[in-house]
């Protein structure tokens, strides 16, 4: 855990410091100390508003598939899994599983495809966020929309395949060492079918909108407040949903760090020197940079600050989560 959260730090410094330099950090700087604070704890809320409302995806996932725990428990895990935030595409959130196994033994390849199911629905909650943005005035993204809406369309028919899984399962069956693990493929893909049944894919979007939403807000706001202008709404949920959908689809990169920044980065840059000027591209270029670093320390890194403290009072209350033994899911009790 400690090996793969710092990772991602240090891919997160790396990403920041590139760009400081590509930028005038002196403009950033002043950009900064500039910005009005009060902003902060509005953005802070609206990220937090985010996870409560997507914590009733978990717990409608969560009792899909019958995992006794309590409210209070739930909770406290569900937010633990926000510290493997900055791993490649939030997979690392699979984490919860293994302290679900430790309160009461469900098995991991069991509770595991939640995190693909949250990953899903979160991902057509974007796409949807981008088609409300103004997908139709930026046509010159509208094929990355497509190609992912597509890819989307098709993991779910195959998902929703038994044959698909029988063939997957068989394959891996026959596959030296990783034949291993076949029982437990077998599990995760009915498990994942229970998850995105057509009938379930409604609730878990329509939070994710809302959800998300609330992020958008929190980056409208902060673009707002690097300059006098006035950045359009749907404009702000077009951005931060397509730079979103950007940094998913690139799973390789940890959070989508890099990617999402880029691709935000690159959209607030173009609208501000819109607002500012052709004269002035940068100083668009570093207000869009402080505007980006700051969305993400009040989104991604929030988060993971959240998820870690939530670690810490999970480990108060049932004691170290690396202490548990690497036992078989045969040997497991539940699920």
């Amino acid at each position: 855990m400690t090996r793969r959260l710092m990772t991602g730090v240090l891919f997160g410094i790396v990403v920041y410091v590139g760009m400081i330099i590509i930028s005038d950090y002196e403009l950033i700087l002043e950009a900064l100390r500039d910005f009005p604070l009060y902003i902060i704890p509005i953005a802070l809320l609206l990220a937090t508003t985010n996870y409560v409302l997507r914590f009733f995806k978990w717990e409608r996932y969560r009792k899909l598939l019958e995992i006794d725990l309590d409210k209070k428990t739930s909770f406290l895990i569900y937010l633990a899994g926000f510290s493997m935030g900055v791993t490649p595409g939030k997979m690392g959130e699979v984490f919860k599983s293994w302290l679900i196994r430790k309160v009461n033994g469900t098995r991991i390849s069991y509770s595991a495809p939640i995190v693909l199911a949250e990953r899903y629905t979160d991902l057509l909650g974007y796409l949807i966020l981008v088609a409300i943005g103004g997908l139709a005035t930026m046509p010159e993204y509208q094929w990355v929309f497509w190609a992912t809406l597509g890819l989307c369309a098709v993991a779910l028919v195959l998902i929703g395949s038994e044959r698909f899984a029988r063939i997957v399962t068989k394959g891996v069956s026959k596959t030296p060492y990783f034949w291993r693990v076949s029982k437990k493929v077998e599990r995760s893909f009915a498990t994942t079918r229970i998850l995105l049944a057509p009938k379930e894919l409604l609730f878990p979007t329509v939070l994710s909108v809302v959800s998300w939403g609330c992020e958008c807000t929190a980056f409208w706001l902060i673009a707002n407040g690097m300059i006098d202008g006035e950045v359009d709404f749907l404009f702000a949920v077009f951005a931060y949903a397509f730079s979103a959908v950007a940094g998913a689809v690139l799973i390789i990169f940890p959070g989508g760090l890099g990617i999402t920044e880029y691709t935000g980065g690159t959209l607030l840059r173009q609208e501000y020197t819109g607002l500012l000027g052709d004269g002035a591209m940068e100083l668009a270029r570093s207000k869009a940079a402080g505007a980006i670093i700051l969305t993400r320390f009040c989104t991604l890194w929030f988060a993971v600050i959240v998820g870690l403290v939530a670690t810490a009072l999970f480990r108060r209350h049932y004691g170290n989560v690396d202490s548990m033994e690497s036992e078989s899911d045969e040997d497991s009790s539940n699920g």
